[in-house]
């Protein structure tokens, strides 16, 4: 079985139900610490904290290019040392295993 890290993104259309809350805190859970989900379970939210602008906007970069190559993008609050990431799946108004794996490729960057 392949790590959150190393699967893919799969489309997702309406149509696909959400994770439910007892889903969304076992995929959670494979993350590192930080996460966390909104009260209503529909969102997956973390804020990152840097040193200085020029790291931020390196990490920011490089969540973009996650973003391009699984084709799954979450909304991102960047000031000068830090930067809030939020995962949801519009289409399907919750969260989806796409989420999940999207933060974990975050994980590994924020690891550096």
């Amino acid at each position: 079985m392949s790590t959150l890290s190393e699967k893919r993104c799969k489309p997702c259309e309406g149509g696909t139900k959400p994770l439910a809350q007892g889903e969304a805190e076992a995929q959670i859970a494979k993350l590192a610490k930080g996460w966390q989900l909104s009260s209503d379970g529909k969102n997956l939210l973390r804020e990152f904290r840097f040193v200085d602008f020029y790291r931020t906007m390196s990490f920011v970069n490089a969540i973009a290019h996650i973003a391009n190559m699984d084709d799954h993008h979450p909304d991102l609050e960047v000031g000068y040392n830090y930067c809030r990431v939020r995962y949801s799946t519009h289409s399907i108004g919750g969260l989806s295993e796409n989420d999940f794996i999207c933060a974990a490729k975050i994980d590994q960057v924020a690891a550096f």
